[in-house]
């Protein structure tokens, strides 16, 4: 079996700034275009190469060949209409009566004013990462070999790809209402938070190539399947058991989802190899982020990396997630034992991937070993240096000023990311 050179195996980080003009490569042709400046467009990847279509055709036809396998073993994960859940399942209800309709909504109200600002601001976030599947069903459809050609193609993969749509469309509705409910959040800058990610879409690199594309979905399926989860934990510390059982079912959809993907590298990992094993390497080396990493709110340029601190610091997704879920995918996809490997550069591959966790657990670790040591200082500080408490205090509320920001979301409140 052939396998592919993804572009180059060494990919720099990428940082998100203001939008310059984009260059992208297809076949071969490097092809330059200008973003649309603000406030149409929004805070966007520096100008770097875009590699397109990087799959040869002999891979689109492995695809191909897979179609009747996924309407036999992915097709099933889907859940029919009528035994999935609806939004409203979860919400006040109008159908009972003004009055009752009312009183729901109070208790509502009641629950949430209990959570925290940090708590809605990552809601927020969870929720336009949701409510942003415009972009995701895009994406999806400039994937080789398994794109919905016409908008209602009966190939397997258009159909699984419109199911999951579909499921997941519940999702930011349900979210969305139930903090429109709360009064917690400025609805006008959550929608034009919106409009604008939608609007600058997704740029994560994926080349059109369906091998890349499944490993992300696999990996961004997990994550959320836990950040929900730890959503939900929250919500119960807080006093909302309304809200836990809303991200608790959201989660099993994530899990759900999740097995169909895994599924999906599993069976490429026994088809191809080589390619597949090329593929997570090259993911995991870009490093994998979350699909709205272009928000914008029309003030914060910052505002992705503002929610991504805030999200650590409450425990929601951290750098020991990432590195779990990089041990779950190594153990569940048998990457350590895989055999079958022929070429130098996907047995470096391997190696390379099944050495991650161990690098971000360290992270993780030396991350809280840095707070408790800063925190023993700042102890030892107060013992032995009483006289320059005030001048250590007032050091201190700078720093916790300069590391404070304010979020739109929640009407301008400041929050310590």
């Amino acid at each position: 079996m052939q396998t592919t050179n993804f572009s180059q195996f060494n990919i720099p980080s990428i940082v998100w700034a203001s939008p310059p003009p984009t260059i992208t490569m297809l076949r071969g042709k490097t092809t330059s275009s200008r973003r649309l400046s603000p406030p149409y467009s929004v805070a966007s990847s520096t100008s770097r190469h875009q590699v397109t279509h990087s799959m040869p055709p002999e891979k689109v036809e492995i695809f191909k060949s897979l179609e009747p396998w996924v309407s036999e073993y992915v097709l099933p994960f889907r859940k029919p209409v009528e035994k999935c859940w609806q939004p409203i399942e979860f919400l006040p209800d109008p159908s009972q009566g003004p009055e009752q309709f009312e009183e729901e909504v109070r208790a509502l109200r009641q629950r949430t004013s209990r959570l925290s600002d940090e708590y809605f601001v990552v809601l927020v976030g969870n929720m336009l990462t949701e409510d942003a599947l415009p972009t995701y069903q895009t994406l999806f459809n400039t994937w080789d070999g398994v794109r919905d050609e016409t908008g209602s193609s009966p190939c397997p993969w258009a159909i699984w790809t419109r199911a999951w749509s579909a499921e997941e469309n519940r999702h930011g509705d349900l979210l969305r209402t139930y903090l429109y409910l709360s009064g917690r959040v400025d609805m006008l800058m959550v929608d034009k938070t919106l409009q604008y990610s939608i609007g600058a879409g997704i740029d994560i690199g994926l080349e059109n190539n369906p091998y890349m594309g499944f490993v992300y979905t696999s990996f961004q399926e997990r994550a959320t399947f836990l950040t929900h989860g730890n959503m939900g934990k929250l919500a119960i510390e807080g006093g909302d058991p309304v809200l836990a059982r809303i991200c608790g079912t959201i989660a099993a959809d994530e899990k759900r989802h999740e097995n169909a993907y895994t599924r999906i590298i599993e069976k490429l990992l026994e088809v191809d190899p080589n390619t597949t094993m090329i593929a997570i390497a090259y993911m995991m080396r870009k490093r994998i982020t979350m699909p709205l990493h272009l928000m914008y709110d029309g003030q914060d340029p910052n505002i992705f990396s503002h929610f991504s601190a805030i999200a650590q610091k409450q425990g929601v997704y951290t750098s020991r997630d990432y590195a779990e879920i990089l041990e779950f995918f190594i153990t569940i996809w048998k990457l350590e034992k895989l055999e079958g490997l022929t070429t130098g550069e996907a047995r470096r591959a391997q190696d390379f991937v099944c050495r991650l966790p161990q690098f971000f657990i360290t992270k993780w670790v030396l991350e809280k070993l840095e707070a408790l040591t800063g925190e023993a200082r700042r102890a030892q500080d107060f013992v032995c240096r009483l006289p320059r408490k005030i001048r250590r205090l007032e050091n201190q509320s700078k720093k916790l000023e300069s590391r404070s920001t304010k979020f739109s979301w929640i009407f301008n409140k400041q929050v310590n990311v």
